[in-house]
């Protein structure tokens, strides 16, 4: 009778729990491949074959730089628009006249009340994603704004000149890929589950953004 043979262990592809929730291909797949003969099996290596010793907080280069630029470029923008728009700041219009821009978007029904939540939510969801803190729920807020901008200037085309909803679907876009790639490490948000694996807020995160602007349009417009 022919003994077992076992392959060397293969080398790691993921680790068990890492980043972002993938496992190993191998161990983890229970895949077991036998050569031409009934009594000799190779099994890939088992789990307790390998030890995971990267750090849980190693720096990515690249990919975590990548998303701190993308936080500070779409929560600044959207916060340096909430306070223009609350405080008249940077040259912006102020709540009064802000109210007045919603009029002209077909708001009917407390614009005062509106033009504060839509610019303190800018506010607060702009600065909680520069800093990486509650990052599911400031790009859910920051997706709701945004979308609501696509959905009020859609009739108006894509560019016509600087008027159309394209930079308003950019920064929807952002937002949309942030709430599935998590903050990164240069974050407040750095030791949370929600950083560690983003994908299941994130469904949630787009449903409560639909929500709220279908709630916008419906009661104040």
């Amino acid at each position: 009778m022919r003994s077992v043979a076992k392959w060397p262990t293969l080398p790691r592809v993921t680790a068990h729990d890492d980043e972002y929730g993938r496992h190993n291909l191998f161990s983890d797949s229970g895949y077991y491949n036998t050569t031409g003969s009934q009594d000799t099996t190779v099994v890939a290596g088992s789990e307790d074959d390998y030890e995971d010793t990267r750090p849980s907080n190693r720096w990515h280069g690249g990919l975590d730089f990548g998303l701190l630029i993308m936080r500070l470029a779409l929560g600044g923008t959207l916060g340096a628009h909430g306070l223009a728009k609350v405080f008249g700041t940077f040259g912006g219009p102020g709540i009064s006249e802000f109210a007045h821009q919603l009029a002209g978007e077909g708001f009917t029904s407390q614009l005062t009340l509106l033009s504060w939540l839509g610019g303190i939510a800018e506010i607060a969801g702009g600065g909680l994603l520069i800093l990486g803190l509650f990052t599911p729920a400031a790009a859910s807020v920051l997706l709701a704004l945004t979308a609501l901008a696509v959905y009020l200037k859609y009739d108006n085309g894509f560019f016509l000149d600087g008027n159309g909803f394209e930079y308003h679907l950019m920064l929807a876009a952002m937002a949309f890929g942030l709430l599935f790639t998590g903050p990164g490490r240069v974050s407040l948000d750095v030791n949370t589950r929600w950083r560690r694996n983003p994908v299941p807020l994130a469904f949630l995160g787009i449903a409560l953004a639909a929500a709220a602007v279908v709630v916008v349009v419906v009661v104040f417009r």
